[in-house]
């Protein structure tokens, strides 16, 4: 393993932790000594990442960020009216997923997060760039969305229930 793939699963192992994680742990893992993760840690700050020392260990210190994926149905007319309800309650609209009979599981990433991209997105799909992907599993489609937190994903399943969006997802579907 190159110090490079070392760092980038030091950042994995951090992030992925529920507690921080000791440069003990580290060394150990990785077999390395203290020191080379001390060297490290110091190394993938300077890339960027904000990784705190504490009395117990490293954390990283970023937003949380928590996903779900929901089944939705609606017509074209519908599309900028769902986005706009799931940004606006602070949700980003990671991708839209569709699984077709014949030709399995399609996907295609949106990154959604704001009005200004929903306004955007609906502009290239106006302009007949393409169309929805929807379509072709008769308005049935899933999307991973994602926020801050689980709170929020709830407030976005209630909206979406609400506005009649939200397919009841049965056991393989």
């Amino acid at each position: 393993m190159t110090g490079a793939d070392r760092r980038e699963q030091i950042v994995k192992q951090i992030q992925d932790s529920q507690v921080p994680v000791s440069g003990t742990k580290l060394a150990s893992l990785y077999g390395v000594s203290r020191q080379v993760v001390v060297q490290d840690i110091a190394l993938i700050r300077a890339s960027g990442y904000n990784i705190i020392s504490t009395n117990r260990g490293y954390i990283i210190n970023e937003p949380k960020k928590v996903s779900r994926i929901f089944k939705v149905h609606h017509t074209d007319e519908q599309l900028e009216e769902e986005l706009n309800a799931i940004v606006d309650l602070g949700g980003c609209v990671e991708n839209v997923m569709v699984h077709h009979r014949v030709y399995g599981t399609m996907e295609a990433d949106l990154g959604v997060n704001s009005r200004r991209k929903v306004t955007e997105f609906m502009e290239d799909i106006r302009k007949g760039k393409s169309s929805p992907l929807k379509n072709i599993t008769s308005n049935y489609h899933y999307h991973l969305i994602s926020a801050d937190s689980e709170e929020t994903l709830d407030l976005i399943e209630e909206e979406l229930k609400k506005r009649n969006f939200l397919v009841e997802m049965t056991p393989g579907a």
